[in-house]
């Protein structure tokens, strides 16, 4: 899930609150330099015990107090009564491993991979959302992927999830895409995906990075998968000038620095309530006001990216819940439009919201998994 708060609204298009913010400056002063240092209360969580609730609560700036979170909480995510954990496929193998990035920083990789014996079809490789992980509903998604055939590769990007980097904070776009080149490069190289066509997916703000990824090296995959799609900001929905100006500004100054206000997006993310209810056990999300340096470096991706979307030329999925409110449905019609793929698909869900993969009723979660594995299938058998 993207767990950005007021700025990705402004980005994203979610109109009630950018209306509540437009015309003053004072809603985007940064936070002090020592209330930086303060993380967000998280809310008690429903069925674990006092203990977890308190580990669930540490400052997970860190990359180890994270991990230490996260190991806490494994098993009880999977006990989930969530069908991408209680229906997920039995016999996947998975692997867990941390490599050093050319920044120096430790990067979380993980591999999903199918049953002994059965031939691989073709590798995905996924990039994550803002504020997220591959650790917690991807998971099951990963799992259902790979079920079908594909071997399944994820890493959390610096600043997020189990690898390095403070969490929430991306002080350049270009270097988080770098990274995800870098990383994906070393997988693409092992044994098992060798003379396999190589696919990337990516979720909101991670689709926002499969197509930088593509436009940085668009010979290196044979095909792209975006859902709900961070591409493009419209104009009506940018921060007005001024503001704007005095973000730039103040993320040189204070690039560290929260944003005030604090706007919990989960009711537009899901659709199910039910679902929605289990979106807290994502214990290592960053879930607090969105960095200063952080914000500016998602308007400076979507802006390079409408600057550049006639270049994506690679084969092309895009999937998008018709009355998400996250990120807009009708910049995914405009990637689809502009693109200069030949082989390009749109496909809509009406009445989805933005976590059309583990926020939808089930019958519809089954539906854009099918959509998905038919596309895959269609380009590695034919």
């Amino acid at each position: 899930m993207d767990s950005s708060r007021a700025l990705s609204a402004f980005f994203a298009g979610d109109t009630e609150l950018r209306r509540s913010l437009a015309g003053t400056t004072t809603v985007w002063a940064p936070a002090t330099r020592r209330s930086a240092a303060i993380v967000a209360k998280r809310k008690a969580i429903e069925g674990v015990s006092e203990e977890m609730n308190s580990i669930a609560s540490l400052n997970l700036d860190s990359a180890s107090a994270r991990r230490r979170v996260r190991s806490a909480f494994v098993e009880v995510q999977n006990r989930l009564d969530h069908v991408l954990f209680k229906s997920a496929p039995s016999g996947i193998r998975t692997e867990e491993w941390f490599e050093m990035n050319s920044k120096g920083l430790e990067i979380f990789c993980k591999a999903w991979l199918p049953r002994k014996g059965i031939r691989l079809k073709g590798i995905v490789c996924f990039c994550h959302g803002y504020g997220d992980t591959c650790t917690f509903f991807f998971e099951g998604i990963a799992k259902r992927i790979a079920a079908s055939g594909y071997g399944v590769y994820s890493i959390d990007h610096p600043g997020f999830g189990l690898s390095e980097g403070l969490h929430g904070y991306i002080p350049s776009f270009d270097e988080l895409v770098d990274n995800v080149i870098e990383r994906f490069r070393v997988i693409k190289e092992k044994p098992e995906a060798s003379g396999v066509p190589h696919f990337l997916l990516g979720q909101s703000m991670g689709g926002a990075v499969a197509i930088k990824v593509h436009l940085k090296k668009p010979s290196d995959w044979d095909g792209v998968i975006l859902v709900a799609p961070m591409c493009k900001i419209a104009e009506n929905v940018k921060p007005p000038p001024a503001v704007l100006k005095a973000l730039g500004f103040l993320s040189n100054v204070l690039p560290k620095a929260k944003l005030f206000p604090e706007t919990d997006l989960a009711d537009l993310a899901f659709r199910d309530p039910r679902k929605k209810k289990m979106a807290v056990y994502n214990v290592i999300a960053y879930s607090d006001r969105m960095r200063l340096r952080t914000g500016m470096e998602l308007l400076k991706a979507t802006d390079d990216i409408e600057r550049q979307i006639e270049k994506v030329s690679s084969p092309l999925l895009v999937l998008h819940g018709a009355a998400d409110k996250v990120t807009d449905p009708t910049v995914s019609k405009f990637l689809y439009e502009k693109a200069s793929s030949k082989d390009k698909t749109l496909k809509l869900y009406p009445e989805g919201y933005h976590c059309i993969l583990e926020g939808e009723p089930d019958e519809r979660i089954s539906v854009v998994f099918d959509d998905i594995v038919s596309w895959l299938d269609f380009r590695c058998i034919h």
